[in-house]
């Protein structure tokens, strides 16, 4: 979009063009993520983030689109959403306004296979005029199916019964599997170059969309739709349409429906009400597509001047600030909570119970320690005093005596040294070792 050099913008213009050229340039979009930050307030609308290892993007659904939802979304949930990229004009954001949301398990295969569809509407291989009418006189039917399976005993079985003359060539391939889309087309490419049948039916039973995954594969689309040989699509139930049904030649809802098509009876009336029956399905269809994609370009036309987005906005707007209110209430109900735990830490840390307490901790410690203290010094005096006694015992008279020595002692108690102590007739004592003995002095030498 050119705007003249002096063009000033202001924010609000500004982001209002941001959001229209979003919204017209990419539309609508289907999204694979996880759920983070998710948060239903009182509106009943919805806000998330979806995000992946590397980006995250916010989001809004609103109520009208929500209740269809089947399941309470959870942070850290896998999921598949369509929706519009939009601009969330008061702060400037790119947001994505979800429609639809699926668990991811559940919604991708829905999801591949509706984009295909679409896709392939686009090119013109539904196109109702490229349709080829099938042969007046059929001969041999080409068969594209499992050889085991029970499509093929059906459809036997309804040729045999209804046209017995018609031969039937099998082109046997898996028709499930990883490798069964690419088997199959390789079958309808063979078929086509021997040229050897009138017409082919590709078909296999019923079963779930996993089971009939392979029909909804885009080379097999342009394999069918590139085929020389008219091809009939008789895959599944009645309920069942693949990808395969919409751009063969003709449509039959079950195997069995489908050999009775491509067989005559008597008259050929049935075969003929079938056959107009299946191409006026197919025509619907291919009309309810057209009228689809037509639909959804208007709507989203429509959706970008309608009055709902502004209000929708406002909303999101409320809710917001709502969040945000809750969230600073949250923050200073928590602030405020740890304040009034310190105040308590405090009061109890000065509380005189706790110094109580800790002076009685205190004085046990220190009489503990007491304790202590006088066991080592009592210890230390037991230890001195039996060292001492040693040292005493080593240098006393007694400790002499026991070795066999005697000391001799005056009637004074003086310790006799010489014989000139002592005078004849003078009373001595002699101290023995257990005992003492008492002499008298008759002669000195």
């Amino acid at each position: 979009m050119k705007t003249p050099k002096n063009d000033v913008y202001t924010v609000s213009r500004l982001n209002g063009e941001v959001r229209q050229l979003l919204e017209g340039q990419l539309g609508r979009i289907w999204l694979n993520a996880e759920i983070s930050n998710f948060a239903a307030p009182g509106s009943g609308h919805w806000y998330l983030t979806l995000k992946d290892n590397f980006s995250q993007i916010r989001c809004a659904m609103f109520k009208g689109r929500n209740q269809a939802v089947t399941f309470r979304p959870t942070n850290g949930q896998q999921v598949l959403v369509k929706g519009n990229i939009s601009v969330y004009e008061p702060r400037g954001d790119y947001q994505l306004i979800i429609e639809s949301m699926l668990p991811a398990g559940d919604g991708l295969l829905a999801q591949q296979y509706e984009a295909l569809k679409m896709k392939l509407a686009a090119e013109g291989l539904f196109a109702t005029d490229t349709k080829r009418p099938l042969p007046a006189n059929i001969q041999k039917i080409g068969v594209v199916t499992s050889p085991t399976g029970a499509a093929i005993r059906d459809i036997l079985h309804v040729l045999a019964r209804r046209d017995s003359s018609i031969e039937v060539i099998i082109y046997p391939t898996p028709v499930q599997g990883t490798d069964a889309a690419k088997s199959i087309c390789d079958a309808i490419n063979l078929a086509n170059t021997r040229a050897e049948v009138d017409v082919l039916l590709v078909t296999r039973g019923g079963g779930s969309l996993e089971d009939l995954w392979s029909f909804n594969d885009e080379g097999l689309a342009h394999t069918i739709y590139n085929s020389g040989i008219p091809v009939v699509s008789a895959v599944g139930h009645e309920v069942d349409m693949t990808i395969s049904d919409y751009v063969a030649d003709l449509r039959a809802p079950t195997p069995s429906a489908g050999a009775e098509l491509l067989s005559k009876d008597a008259d050929n009336k049935a075969q003929k009400l079938l056959s107009q029956l299946s191409r006026l399905k197919q025509a619907w269809q291919h009309y309810q597509l057209k009228k689809q994609s037509q639909v959804q370009t208007v709507e989203h036309r429509l959706q970008k001047q309608d009055p709902q987005r502004r209000l929708q906005m406002y909303e999101q707007t409320f809710d917001e600030m709502q969040l945000r209110l809750q969230q600073a209430m949250q923050t200073k109900l928590h602030a405020h909570t740890l304040k009034q735990q310190n105040l308590s830490n405090r009061l109890a840390n000065q509380s005189p119970q706790h110094r109580l307490t800790l002076e009685a901790q205190r004085l046990n410690y220190l009489s503990a320690k007491l304790n202590d203290a006088m066991d080592d010094k009592l210890k230390m005096s037991e230890q001195r005093l039996a060292h001492r006694a040693q040292q005493l015992e080593t240098v006393s008279p007694l400790a002499t005596l026991s070795r066999g020595y005697s000391i001799t002692l005056s009637a004074d108690g003086k310790v006799v040294q010489s014989p000139s102590d002592t005078c004849i007739g003078d009373t001595l004592t002699t101290r023995l070792r257990d005992g003492s003995v008492t002499s008298t002095v008759v002669e000195v030498s």
